[in-house]
């Protein structure tokens, strides 16, 4: 399946040496705090909240309009503590999604309107669909689908998610290009 290309002003985004593009309009707290390690789109209006904790997100992922990644908490008798939330390789999340989870691992599909439970852990090669409600500190198996609010696993993914994923994050990078500037302006 060949993506459409997304155009998109080269003046609201910021390019990275390692070919990170995040959106202007995206909040980041705590920026010291955020690891991109390459080729990833943190696209408008994110918040990613590396001022409670670490937040490091692999290669070739995708972060869609309106997501929200905060670190997981617990809370204890004096106080609260946050937890780092790594994100593996080749993760896709979609649209106005709160994620927090403690681990998300690698070639990750969530969905739209998704919500991700504090210290969930999401195994390699899982997909979330479209308005899941994930549970706190629900472990999702590899090769699973979850669904639902709660969400509940309802069905299986083929051996070759992987490849899936990676097909998927890497078409949907070449396919995210700056729009072109008319020079007779």
């Amino acid at each position: 399946m060949e993506l459409q290309d997304e155009h998109y002003v080269k003046s609201t985004y910021i390019e990275t040496a390692s070919g990170n593009r995040v959106s202007r309009q995206s909040v980041l707290c705590g920026s010291q705090n955020i690891i991109l390690n390459g080729k990833s789109i943190i696209q408008a209006d994110c918040v990613v909240r590396g001022d409670l904790a670490n937040i490091k997100i692999g290669r070739l992922c995708v972060i869609k309009k309106g997501t929200v990644l905060r670190p997981a908490f617990k809370k204890f008798a004096k106080g609260v503590a946050f937890f780092p939330l790594v994100v593996g390789d080749h993760v896709l999340i979609e649209e106005d999604c709160v994620v927090s989870a403690a681990n998300i691992g690698s070639f990750v599909h969530i969905g739209k309107n998704c919500v991700i439970g504090r210290r969930s852990i999401l195994k390699d090669c899982c997909r979330i669909e479209d308005n899941t409600v994930v549970p706190p500190e629900t472990v999702v198996l590899p090769f699973s689908r979850f669904s639902g609010n709660p969400g509940r696993q309802v069905g299986e993914l083929p051996e070759s998610t992987q490849d899936i994923m990676l097909d998927l994050t890497k078409s949907f990078y070449q396919h995210f290009i700056p729009l072109r500037q008319d020079k007779r302006k």
